[in-house]
């Protein structure tokens, strides 16, 4: 077949998804309340005011429940903070698109008071946009790894939690074995590979955009958008999220991927047959972060959640009891995971440059998916 004339084969559930979210300004997401203290989604949290002397226990208790934004972890932190602090919360999960749209629609009277999730460049445009309080610094960022404080912004919107392989490449190793798999992101566009590989959608995964956003700032815009060119002309596969590709690929749909880290340890702790590599130039990384909501009523509540999640032995339970468990650490003091690879090398687009090019980014992929 001719090169010039094979379409990339971009599932239909991503082009219903993408296109709907991606103009997602208004109206109700698809977001679910998760765990601890959680309602429908769209309800708005009443106001709970902290004046004078710090709240106890008891009054933390009787308060409007922190309302928390954010895309994992939803099936452990609520009960862990409530634990810990006394504080009530209330936990709206979604994928990354259907918190961004959510946060978008609710612009000129907010619904949440914490968004914490592995989409940094959508939460430095926040900041940007003079969405988050700034200027504050949590007791628990003097812990943070020299990585980690290197990320943290000049206006103090954000802090990070932790960082993931948005990608590493993973093969299916009964239809392909390991010492014929690509070494390198490059390697994935050779004619070797065609109609193999799959990957997550930029415009409705949240830790696909900072994926794609690495080799764009690396190589340019002209030539980011050359070589995913090149890539969907070669057969490649594009899927919602990042579960879809690793169904796509235990189930032969595709041999290879380029598959977030948690996802890709899930599959090899199941003892399905593949391998992981992480590529010499490194795995472009999802760094979690969380900020506050600049007009929240429940100022001391969101501090108090920012500091735990920043907390040492915090960040070490999610990493040995989490469903996303498989990520670097943000505190000095946690370990990531003992399978997690010795050589994994993570790099990060500039959350300045990401932030400003991501529409045009996420739009150009939402073209591909209409073609």
């Amino acid at each position: 077949m001719n090169k010039k004339n094979r379409k990339p084969k971009w599932s239909v559930l991503t082009l219903l998804v993408s296109t709907s979210l991606l103009f997602a300004g208004c109206g109700q997401g698809s977001t679910t309340p998760a765990a601890s203290g959680t309602d429908k989604a769209g309800n708005q949290p009443a106001a709970s005011t902290t004046t004078g002397s710090a709240p106890t226990k008891e009054d933390k208790s009787k308060g409007e429940p922190l309302v928390v934004y954010l895309n994992d972890f939803d099936e452990i932190i609520g009960p862990m903070f409530e634990k810990e602090t006394g504080y009530k919360v209330k936990l709206v999960s979604g994928n990354g698109a259907e918190i961004m749209s959510r946060i978008e629609a609710e612009k000129g009277n907010p619904h949440w008071d914490v968004v914490w999730m592995d989409a940094m460049p959508s939460i430095h445009k926040l900041g940007k946009d003079g969405q988050l309080l700034e200027g504050w610094t949590p007791n628990n960022a003097a812990g943070l790894t020299d990585f980690a404080a290197k990320l943290v912004p000049a206006n103090k919107t954000y802090y990070p939690t932790g960082a993931h392989a948005a990608g590493v490449i993973i093969a299916n190793t009964k239809q392909l074995p390991a010492d014929k798999a690509p070494k390198s992101w490059n390697d994935l566009v050779k004619p070797e590979f065609q109609n193999m590989v799959g990957m997550a959608d930029p415009a409705v995964a949240a830790p696909a955009y900072p994926f794609v956003a690495w080799f764009f700032q690396q190589e340019g815009m002209d030539k980011g958008k050359a070589y995913f060119d090149q890539l969907l002309q070669n057969g490649a596969r594009v899927y919602p999220k990042n579960p879809n590709v690793a169904k796509a690929l235990t189930g032969g749909e595709i041999k290879l991927a380029a598959l977030q880290e948690s996802n890709a340890y899930t599959l090899k702790n199941k003892k399905e047959p593949v391998e992981i590599i992480w590529p010499e130039e490194g795995a472009p990384a999802s760094v979690r972060v969380a900020g506050i909501q600049k007009d929240t009523k429940n100022v001391e509540a969101a501090k108090a959640f920012i500091d735990f999640i920043l907390d040492p032995k915090v960040q070490q339970q999610l990493i040995d009891q989490g469903e996303e468990s498989y990520f670097e650490p943000s505190a000095k003091g946690a370990v990531a995971k003992k399978d997690r690879a010795a050589n994994a090398k993570l790099v990060v687009a500039d959350p300045e440059w990401a932030s400003e090019h991501e529409a045009e980014i996420k739009q150009w992929f939402a073209d591909k998916a209409v073609k």
